[in-house]
């Protein structure tokens, strides 16, 4: 199934949009681990809808039960299963267009995929809704990973052309990643914020939506974890974040930049500081033969403009098989990617803790 994920902590994930509820199932984390459930919670809010204007109107609590694995606040290394309760759903929005195939959904693949069965409400277990449950697990993760001085952090790099200023690849820290936490549009610049979130509006004003680039950063990952070709980091990273809806695309390190460079500007010099080995630069995101160097492990990730907009858009209906036009109605987000922030740092540090596991580090 596709909705199974990991070699060493297996992921499940169950639900859609508008169904009773989603979740998920993490099986194989380490038993006896103390899990904080306010932190988890305050992640959980990072992406939960209804929030702010420039997020769909749809209000979910985004509350979490925790239905096994965990006794007495640790866990006790048996399956650990989280539910969360849909509460806010409007059904009838998408009953009235459900032989329309929405352009730039999975309505149409669904359809063939499932014949015609699957739950279309939401966009179903196609829906950016499934991000909530693997944020619970990537707060389980981070707590995990903590414990390593492992942290993750991310900031917007750009949304529909407005960009911010980009990580220091070498100099990074965890204070650093909590203060971008807490910003509703979390930039390093706080002047890009203020633009970028008058894009957004804008967008929404017009019944469009816009897109952007997320930066995620991974830091203090010990060198030597990851594997050549196959299971490198950037195939284990890139299979967790092509999960999450909308993403689109990834780079590591300088990524694309580095068709531009020489070998001599691109290659990381290696030099020694306090007896420990690093790089002057880290044009390679930290990674080189799919294994860590020891270096922050940097990525951007691009997610697409929300599909879900107000203008009216040429599609077909599956039932009749004639073109026809489509005006969707509901509550979307005008731009995505405030709320997709915490969901790329759960799907790294998944990722990462999947790997350490596999080299019996955790």
């Amino acid at each position: 199934m596709g909705s199974t994920w990991g070699n060493n902590l297996k992921l499940s994930l169950f639900g859609e949009s508008h169904g009773k509820g989603i979740g998920i199932v993490l099986d194989g984390l380490p038993p006896g681990v103390l899990l904080d459930l306010n932190h988890i919670r305050k992640q959980m809010q990072r992406r939960a809808p209804g929030r702010s204007g420039t997020s769909t109107t749809r209000k979910e609590t985004d509350d979490f039960e925790i239905i096994s694995g965990l006794f007495r606040s640790k866990t006790t290394g048996t399956p650990l299963c989280c539910l969360i309760k849909n509460e806010n759903t409007r059904s009838e929005d998408y009953e009235k267009i459900h032989n329309l195939i929405r352009p730039g959904h999975a309505d149409y693949t669904g359809y063939v995929k499932y014949k015609g069965f699957n739950d279309f409400r939401g966009g179903g277990h196609f829906s950016g809704r499934l991000t909530a449950p693997l944020v619970f697990a990537g707060a389980v993760a981070m707590q995990i990973l903590l414990k390593k001085n492992i942290c993750v952090g991310s900031h917007i790099a750009e949304i529909s052309g407005i960009k911010d200023k980009l990580f220091d690849s070498i100099d990074l820290n965890n204070n650093l990643f909590h203060s971008l936490s807490k910003k509703e549009i979390c930039t390093i610049d706080d002047e890009s914020g203020v633009k970028m979130k008058e894009e957004i509006m804008l967008a929404k004003a017009m019944k469009d939506s816009v897109g952007g680039i997320i930066e995620t950063a991974v830091i203090n990952v010990p060198a030597g974890i990851g594997n050549p070709f196959f299971d490198s980091i950037e195939s284990r990273i890139s299979s967790m974040m092509f999960s999450v809806p909308a993403v689109k695309g990834i780079e590591f390190g300088s990524g694309f930049r580095l068709a531009e460079m020489k070998g001599s500007d691109s290659n990381d010099a290696f030099s020694i500081s306090d007896g420990k080995v690093c790089t002057f630069t880290n044009h390679n995101g930290g990674i080189q033969g799919g294994i860590s160097n020891g270096m922050p492990i940097i990525f951007r990730t691009v997610i697409k403009a929300t599909p879900s907009i107000f203008k009216k858009q040429k599609t077909i209906d599956i039932e009749s098989m004639k073109e026809t036009e489509i005006e969707i109605h509901g509550r979307h987000d005008p731009c995505i990617v405030p709320r997709a922030v915490p969901v790329t740092e759960a799907a790294a540090a998944l990722a990462i803790l999947d790997i350490l596991m596999g080299k019996d580090e955790i």
